[in-house]
Formats: C-alpha cells, sequence, structure tokens
C-alpha cells in the first residue's frame, strides 16, 4: 500500500480513477440511431402480454428512428459534399498560378506618422513614369516620379504628403500609375492587381500570394490572363 505525503491511499485513488475512466464509455450521455432501437427491441420484448404496446405507438416510435437514420445520411452527405468543395477550391487555386489577380480595390490606408508602403505589377520593364495618390473624388493629390523599373512588382513609400508638403488626413487613398515602356507606348496599372505566384493551404483556406504577401483565395473579385 503507498501513502502519499497527505496520508491518502494512492492505490485506492489509481483504482478509483481507473474504474472511472473505464465506465465512462459515453461522457456526453447522447444516444444514437443504433440506442433508441435497442430500446424499442427490449421494449417490446418486456411488455405485458395481457396489454401489448399500442401499434400506433411502435408506428410512431419506428417513424422517428427512420427520421434519425434519413438525418444522419444527411449529414453524412454535406460533409461529404463540403469536403469535395474544399478540394475543388484548391484545385481551382493552383490552376490560377501565372494569371492575374484582381483585388477589387486599389485602395491604400494612411495612418498620421507613418509611410504608407504599396506595390504596383508591371508587366513591361518601365523607362519612365508617374505613380498618382488620389483622394476619393479622383482628384489627384501627390504625384511620384519613377524613373527606369524592370518588369515585375515594384514597392513604394508614400509619406501622406500631397503635391503642396502638407500631411493629408487620415483615411483611404488610391493609387494609379501611368507609365512608357520600352516601345515608347503607354499603359496604365493599379494597386491591387498582381500576379499569382504561388498557392498556400492552411487550416482548410486557399490563399494565393500577391506581390510580398499571400490573400484569401476567396476574397480575389477575378482573375485573368495576362
Amino acid at each position: 500500500m503507498a501513502i502519499d505525503a497527505y496520508g491518502n491511499n494512492t492505490a485506492t485513488s489509481a483504482a478509483s480513477s481507473g474504474t472511472a475512466s473505464t465506465s465512462t464509455t459515453n461522457p456526453k450521455s447522447v444516444l444514437g440511431k443504433d440506442d433508441f432501437l435497442k430500446l424499442l427491441l427490449l421494449e417490446l420484448k418486456y411488455q405485458d402480454p395481457t396489454a401489448p404496446m399500442d401499434s400506433e405507438k411502435i408506428l410512431s416510435q419506428t417513424s422517428q428512428l427512420a427520421t434519425m437514420e434519413a438525418s444522419s445520411n444527411t449529414n453524412k452527405a454535406l460533409e461529404t459534399l463540403a469536403a469535395s468543395l474544399t478540394s475543388s477550391m484548391q484545385y481551382s487555386g493552383i490552376s490560377a498560378i501565372g494569371k492575374i489577380a484582381d483585388t477589387g480595390s486599389n485602395g491604400i490606408v494612411f495612418e498620421k506618422g507613418k509611410n504608407t508602403d504599396f506595390e504596383l505589377y508591371f508587366p513591361d520593364d518601365v523607362t519612365t513614369g508617374k505613380v498618382n495618390v488620389l483622394d476619393k473624388n479622383g482628384k489627384i493629390l501627390k504625384t511620384m516620379d519613377i524613373g527606369a523599373t524592370d518588369a515585375g512588382v515594384a514597392k513604394y513609400s508614400w509619406d501622406g504628403k500631397n503635391d503642396a508638403g502638407a500631411t493629408v488626413d487620415e483615411g483611404i487613398y488610391y493609387i494609379e500609375s501611368t507609365y512608357t515602356k520600352a516601345d515608347n507606348t503607354t499603359a496604365t496599372t493599379r494597386v491591387g492587381l498582381y500576379p499569382i505566384e504561388s498557392i498556400k493551404f492552411d487550416s482548410g483556406k486557399t490563399y494565393a500570394k500577391l506581390g510580398s504577401g499571400y490573400v484569401d483565395f476567396s476574397t480575389i473579385k477575378e482573375v485573368s490572363a495576362h
């Protein structure tokens, strides 16, 4: 016999614990369809021969059992469908690699005292161009000149000042760019348009790498070819 520092019989405690864990086979006391069927059969087995169970009651209980069975099968079918849809979304994401994703917004958030970093995607080499910061009414607040830039995703930063040197209010602003390509033709781009570089799966969700970060694939508004 083993006694702990408090004078308790640890052997007895362990035995009690083992008995409790063994006997607790259904901790939530949830009855399934098989349990109800067993109860119905026991009820029929031990019914009073002189006063047999009402046939209407038997039919009612059988109907309830059938309903439970149908509900269980429906839940299993929905789980299978959900898994299939998740798999389909993942395959759709993989097939989108290399295409252009549109997040549906070219907005950035400016907070006072902080520089706002953003990225622009140029499908072609740039010889010269301008990056414009606009307000919600489409008015250009700030123009930043850009020089020769290789095709791909380029990073920029805005200090929150307009062309007059005054700091604007905190809020959402919009980024667009007009640039000249190597063949002297002009083109435009904006924040929110990026090639899908890779796909990542995490906790049942699909994420697409746009620029230097990942976004939830379901938030992408449109996927198109180059």
